[in-house]
């Protein structure tokens, strides 16, 4: 059996798959303990982003079939500020994180987004694919959890990346 993976965008303003997204969201907090928000925060701000989704379905299923799974999605906003991003921990490793940065920085000059300062993997994974660190923040989180604030291009950092990913 084969999978076939396909790309859906949501724009902003429309809730289309916030419920599919809200549940790979909950099983990467239950598993990895990151990524908690409340329910209507979450619905907000995807309505307010452009949502960039990946999806997983057996070859032949058909685009849009029941079979397929959410298997990574990133929310970003008209500024290029990454609300979310998360890829099914059972797909990790497999490049979908870097393809969905990679679509992202396609579409704007600089990306940016937080990441809990705790979060070891996540803090690893941007940095490899070339976000730096601009600056610490102590009690970003509700439960004073505090966040790095990281930041991709401003010129030739998306270009790199987008490099990065067409080899």
């Amino acid at each position: 059996m084969s999978v076939d993976v396909t790309k859906r965008v949501v724009e902003a303003g429309s809730d289309e798959h916030v419920d599919d997204a809200w549940e790979l969201k909950e099983r990467i907090r239950r598993e990895d303990d990151v990524l908690k928000q409340r329910r209507g925060f979450f619905t907000n701000a995807y309505r307010r982003a452009t949502v960039h989704l990946l999806f997983a379905g057996v070859r032949g299923g058909g685009r849009g079939s029941e079979a397929d799974d959410l298997i990574g999605f990133a929310a970003v906003r008209r500024d290029g500020y990454v609300l979310f991003l998360a890829v099914d921990p059972t797909h990790r490793g497999e490049g979908f994180g870097r393809q969905l940065m990679a679509t992202v920085a396609d579409e704007h000059d600089a990306v940016t987004c937080h990441a809990r300062a705790t979060n070891e993997a996540a803090i690893d994974f941007y940095e490899h694919i070339g976000f730096e660190i601009k600056r610490r923040i102590d009690n970003y989180y509700e439960d004073g959890g505090a966040a790095y604030y990281l930041k991709l291009g401003g010129g030739g950092l998306t270009d790199r990346l987008s490099s990065f990913m067409r080899r």
